[in-house]
């Protein structure tokens, strides 16, 4: 399993915390689950960026510093 569908799945059982904590009224449970939420959507994106530098890297020929 890759990253990004870890991240997913994470992200769907965040959603899947928030729908039980707003059916039962839990407001613990559903702060919780967006904060799950909001950590796998930054995961994601953070993913994202690294992937697009590093494929500008290879394109561009860049190396760090």
């Amino acid at each position: 399993m890759g990253l990004m569908e870890k991240l997913n799945l994470r992200e769907m059982k965040a959603k899947a915390k928030l729908k039980l904590g707003s059916r039962t009224g839990n407001r613990r449970l559903v702060a919780e689950a967006r904060t799950e939420e909001a950590e796998a959507k930054l995961l994601k994106t953070q993913d994202e960026i690294l992937d697009t530098v590093a494929e500008m890297r290879k394109e561009y020929g860049a190396r760090r510093h």
